[in-house]
């Protein structure tokens, strides 16, 4: 599968720091009643790999992995259910792994050789990370004039303010980030907050 076969249908992609794996289901219902119907669970947590796997029973939710640093990180993800693959940088093993086991993968770039060294894997989407520290729109407009053949995902510093202006451009398929379901409201349950959070997110779609 290629990067944007994984992003089809979701142009954006909550980037969520979930410590409580009992918490996943809610969150799931949570961001599709908001019109989200997917999100990127990172291994930044140690129960992690467990609310992928409670995540992955929601139906018509596609449930991603984040913040994959090793092959077992994916493979252990990949088995949990996860459906795609997002790293904060670009390794050609992961890369490899991901596509050998037939899902997305998404790594992360900053620079112009990195973007082709994920041409080179095959790849035709990559996430743009960290974003905001990089030039943002200014930045993923000068590597597309160069590379067209690939589509870039910021990750860092987007939120509402300016992920607008980011699917706007053709260059950008989907953008990720946190603020659609921010873990502060994850921890205390705010689940109604987050549906109006991703009812808010969508709404953008029309302005974009």
């Amino acid at each position: 599968m290629s990067s944007l076969g994984a992003l089809a249908g979701h142009p954006i992609v909550p980037v969520v720091v979930i410590n409580d794996p009992d918490r996943a289901v809610e969150l799931a219902r949570a961001l599709a009643a908001g019109g989200i119907r997917c999100a990127e669970i990172t291994l930044r947590t140690p129960r992690a790999i467990e609310a992928i796997r409670a995540m992955s029973t929601v139906p018509g939710f596609t449930v991603g992995v984040g913040t994959v640093l090793t092959e077992a990180q994916l493979i252990d993800s990949l088995d949990a259910g996860a459906q795609f693959v997002v790293s904060p940088g670009i390794d050609e093993g992961l890369v490899r792994l991901a596509l050998d086991r037939g899902v997305g993968v998404l790594p992360g770039i900053a620079t112009a050789s990195e973007a082709m060294t994920a041409i080179r894997l095959g790849l035709n989407a990559v996430k743009f990370f960290p974003a905001d520290r990089l030039g943002g729109l200014l930045t993923i407009r000068a590597l597309a004039a160069a590379l067209p053949q690939l589509g870039f995902v910021p990750s860092g510093g987007v939120n509402a303010a300016t992920a607008a202006e980011y699917l706007a451009d053709p260059a950008v398929p989907a953008v990720s980030g946190a603020w659609v379901a921010p873990a502060a409201l994850i921890d205390a349950g705010a689940f109604d907050d987050i549906t109006a959070l991703a009812a808010s997110a969508t709404s953008l779609l029309a302005a974009s």
